[in-house]
Parts: structure tokens; C-alpha cells; sequence
């Protein structure tokens, strides 16, 4: 054999050898076996289901070695749930060891049901949030459901937020094979990331109100240990969610990272039953469904309070409806993060112009982010960010050093359409640096020290320019153009960007020709 010959076949050799896969695309693997039997949409709930009891044992038994190493009392298989310490009482037929042996039995489905109700009622924090019968009803082929077990068994790394790895997964591979994302909203870790970094939840009530599968406590949690030093920080956690079936994964998902939490009662829609009526809150982080059609009645929640000081929100169309009930939710010194539809910079349908108009009257919109597109997994179009402050004035900030300036009658508009890299055909992401960059030109500016306007990026803007602008908050009418010319908004962005304001004005103009008809024909002029 010659050396052409001999690199050949090297070269066929190395080109057959598997590629690394990732334990989400082995897991989705061995589920989509189940396709037939299950709705892809069920998948993620079965895998984290299993996922849960797994890390409940291994956080048992890590921390029963733990005590069992320093000489300490070895009962703590039966002790209470301890949120610090993430222990939780495992029943012998909850145990994830003894369920791995007994996996390729003909029932584990009912074994799998037992040890999931034995679990939630040996821990009393649990009530309620573990899935009844569920293997059992879904009547999963017990081969099938072995090898979902044995997949499931190799994944480690308890400190790891699995739980939104393999969510954020599966829903992208949901909408993939079905061309749907299931009526999930799923916040991309990356957007977490910066809407925690924006404003730093440190001690006090952290709230989201359309918490999902509790992403954003999770990160806020992570925040919280990196950031409050030898000062232990303090923050009490309240959410809701509409999903039943999301409600409870937000349980476990929280019980894994030791995060007590307020969820409600019972998964319910905040708009129209606020679990939490009472909350005032110093930090809400939100992520709600974008341009949502229908949400209410055309005369229900007329009166309701939250709309009191800016206008009634639009039936047809609920993102004013959740910026309104986000500020009803904000404490005096409270701060707000949430995502929004760009539509919400602009709009002039159905009135809410004036909702944003007063919004910004009363000083309440602190800095406006816009973002790429191709963000989320469910739908392809840009977004932004609203941050809403009830307090500019100058003053600390609860558990930070940092102390920030008077910034009344002041916004800052960030541009950062143009951030981010495509992770693959269809998907962006923010890399660290992007986040940094935003999170630290707010802060920059908050204080007012080592803040610039940069053309085409950000600009201090004030209030009276904003009315000029007929209180419309897209950050490129402010921002200017950039000085590197080969900068340039995405042709996509662009596109869905000009559409929106097409649609609105032609919405527009079409309840104008409305209006003037039927003033016309109280006049008794016939058009």
C-alpha cells in the first residue's frame, strides 16, 4: 500500500468516528423512540420527571456521605427537607439506584408512579408539585422506558442548571418537528442572563409573573451567591405560571437548586387572577407572551385598579396589559427587566400610544435595549427590553456599594441589534462580552461615571425629545447612525421592523376611515 493509499484510508477512518454527543440530543434521541405512543410535547415533561427524582437521590446521598465523612449522625436518608442543604427524605422505593436495577422490569411505569408519590409524600414542600400517575397513563413501552432510564442515569453535575439545558432543548426541538413551539415561551438563557446582570437582584423581593419553568430565579439565585460576598444577601422569591404542568416543573426545578419560592396556590393566568395581589416587589424579571391575542373579555377588568393612572388596556392584543400589571407589581424603589415584542416600542393600535405616552410622563421607562433577532426559539423576530424604575433619584442601591446619580426626566437607549453570533442556521445567541457590554453601559450611565454616548449604540436621552418623537421608544430613532460604516442593521431585523410600523399605520388608518364614517353618517351624509 502506498502513502496515498494508507492517507486515504486514514482519512476515511477518521472521517466515521462519532462525534461527541451532548447528553440533551442523547436523551432527545432515546425519546423520540417513544413517538407514536407520546406526544413530542410530553417529552420534556417525562425526561425532567426522571431527571428530578435522579438529582434528588444523588443530592441525598452526597450530602449523607458528607456527614457520614466528618463522623456526623448517618441518618439523614430520613431527616426532613432542608432547603439550604438540599436534602430532601428518600423512601428505599424512591431511590434512583434501586429504580436503575429494576428498570428493565414489565412494570416500571407503576414502579417509576410509586416512587414519585412516595417521594412528595415524605416531603411536605413537595405537596402537589410531582406528576400523579403519570408513566402509568401515558402506558410508555417498558423497553423504551429503560433506555430512557439509562440515559437519563449518565448525566451528572448537580450544580449544573440541567433543568433549563434540557427544556431549552426540547422545545427547540419541538418546534423543530412539529413547526410549532407548543404555546411554550421559553427565555433563552443568554436573555436571562442580561436581564439579571441589568439589575442585579440583591436583597429584597425578586417576582416574576409568568415564571415558566423558573429560569429566572435559578439565575438570579446564581447571582445572588457570586455577588453578596461575606454579606449573606436576602431576596424572597415570588412567581406564577399559567401551565399547569410548567407550574409543577418550576417546583422542581427550584426544589433541585435549594431556591424556596411563592408560586401561588395553583398554576392560574396572572392578568386575570394575580395570585400574589398583595406583592410589591424591588425586583421583577419577566419574559411574557409575546403580542398575545384574546386575553380578555372586551368589558372584563374595566375597573381593575392596575390601569387606574395610564388607560385600559387593548383586549386584542395583552403586552400593555402585562407592562401595566408589571408597574402595579414594582415597590416605591422597585426595578423592572421584562422582554418585549418591538411592536411595543411603536404601536398606535387600539389607543395603547397614549398607554406609552403616560408611561414615559411619569418618568417610569429607564432604559430601553433593543436586540437581535433569532433570539428565541419560538419565534424569529427581534426584541427588546423594557427596564422600569419607580425611583431615579440619586441614591444606594439596596446591597450594592455602587450608588447611582439622579436620573430624572433622563433615559438611556441602547442599540444592540447588531450583537451576537449565529450558534447555528436558525439561532442567535449574546455572547459574555455582548452582556457585559450592555449590562455595564446601564450601570455606567446609572452612576454617571465612565459614561459616553456612542453613535449608533447608546445615548442619553431626555424626556422632552421623547414627546418630539410622539413617545415612540425605538432606540435607533435616538441612537443615531454608527460611525463604522460597515455597521449595519441586520436586512431581516430591518424588514420586521418596518413591517410592524407598516401594519400599524395602515391599522391605524383604517380606525381613522372608520371614526370619519361614522361621524359622516351622524350627519346624515351617506359615504
Amino acid at each position: 500500500m502506498n502513502r496515498s493509499q494508507s492517507r486515504k484510508k486514514r482519512s476515511a477512518r477518521k472521517a466515521k468516528t462519532p462525534v461527541a454527543r451532548s447528553f440533551e440530543q442523547t436523551l432527545w434521541d432515546t425519546v423520540e423512540k417513544l413517538r407514536g405512543t407520546v406526544e413530542p410535547s410530553e417529552y420534556k415533561h417525562i425526561v425532567l420527571s426522571l431527571i428530578f427524582l435522579k438529582f434528588v437521590c444523588d443530592g441525598s446521598e452526597f450530602r449523607f456521605q458528607e456527614i457520614k465523612k466528618h463522623g456526623h449522625s448517618t441518618g439523614v436518608q430520613t431527616e426532613n427537607f432542608d432547603s439550604l442543604n438540599r436534602v430532601f427524605c428518600v423512601p428505599e422505593n424512591s431511590r434512583w439506584s434501586m429504580l436503575v436495577k429494576q428498570a428493565d422490569q414489565q412494570d416500571i411505569s407503576f414502579r417509576l408512579d410509586n416512587a414519585l408519590h412516595e417521594l412528595e409524600n415524605s416531603n411536605p414542600p413537595l405537596k402537589g408539585c410531582l406528576p400523579v400517575d403519570y408513566f402509568t397513563h401515558l402506558g410508555i413501552n417498558a423497553n423504551r422506558l429503560s433506555a430512557l432510564i439509562e440515559s437519563v442515569d449518565k448525566i451528572t453535575g448537580r450544580e449544573e442548571d440541567v433543568f433549563g439545558r434540557i427544556y431549552e432543548y426540547f422545545i427547540d426541538k419541538f418546534a423543530a418537528v412539529s413547526g410549532k413551539g407548543g404555546g411554550e415561551f421559553y427565555t433563552p438563557k443568554c436573555v436571562v442572563n442580561l436581564l439579571v446582570e441589568m439589575i442585579q437582584p440583591l436583597n429584597g423581593k425578586v417576582y416574576d409573573p409568568c415564571c415558566g419553568s423558573g429560569g429566572m430565579f435559578v439565575q438570579s439565585a446564581k447571582f445572588i451567591a457570586s455577588h453578596s460576598g461575606n454579606q449573606k444577601a436576602v431576596c424572597s422569591i415570588y412567581g406564577q405560571e399559567l401551565n399547569s404542568a410548567t407550574h409543577k416543573l418550576a417546583r422542581m426545578n427550584l426544589a433541585i437548586h435549594g431556591i424556596a419560592a411563592g408560586l401561588g396556590d395553583a398554576s392560574a393566568d396572572t392578568l386575570l387572577d394575580d395570585q400574589h395581589p398583595d406583592l410589591r416587589a424591588d425586583y421583577i424579571l419577566a419574559n411574557p407572551p409575546f403580542n398575545q391575542k384574546g386575553w380578555r373579555a372586551s368589558d372584563e377588568l374595566n375597573d381593575d385598579p392596575r390601569w387606574s393612572k395610564f388607560g385600559i388596556p387593548p383586549g386584542k392584543n395583552a403586552n400593555f396589559g402585562w407592562i401595566l400589571h408589571i408597574i402595579s407589581k414594582l415597590s416605591n424603589d422597585g426595578t423592572a427587566a421584562f422582554a418585549m415584542a418591538n411592536v411595543s416600542l411603536s404601536s398606535e393600535r387600539f389607543g395603547v400610544e397614549k398607554i406609552r405616552q403616560k408611561i414615559v410622563e411619569k418618568d417610569l421607562v429607564d432604559c430601553m435595549v433593543a436586540l437581535p433577532s433569532q433570539l428565541f426559539y419560538t419565534t424569529r423576530i427581534p426584541i427588546c427590553l423594557w427596564l422600569l424604575t419607580k425611583n431615579k433619584k440619586a441614591r444606594s442601591l439596596k446591597g450594592h456599594i455602587r450608588e447611582n446619580k439622579d436620573r430624572s426626566g433622563q433615559t438611556l437607549f441602547i442599540d444592540a441589534s447588531l450583537m451576537g453570533c449565529m450558534v447555528d442556521r436558525t439561532h442567535r445567541q449574546l455572547s459574555v462580552d455582548d452582556i457585559s457590554r450592555i449590562s455595564h453601559t446601564y450601570h455606567n450611565w446609572q452612576r454617571g461615571v465612565g459614561y459616553d454616548d456612542i453613535p449608533g449604540f447608546c445615548k442619553n436621552v431626555q424626556r422632552n425629545d421623547i414627546a418630539a418623537q410622539r413617545y415612540i421608544l425605538i432606540p435607533s430613532r435616538y441612537v443615531g447612525e454608527s460611525e463604522d460604516e460597515e455597521e449595519s442593521e441586520p436586512f431581516e431585523g430591518k424588514m420586521q421592523r418596518l413591517a410592524d410600523e407598516l401594519r400599524d399605520q395602515m391599522e391605524k388608518s383604517a380606525e381613522l376611515d372608520s371614526e370619519i364614517k361614522s361621524n359622516l353618517a351622524s350627519l346624515g351624509i351617506e359615504w
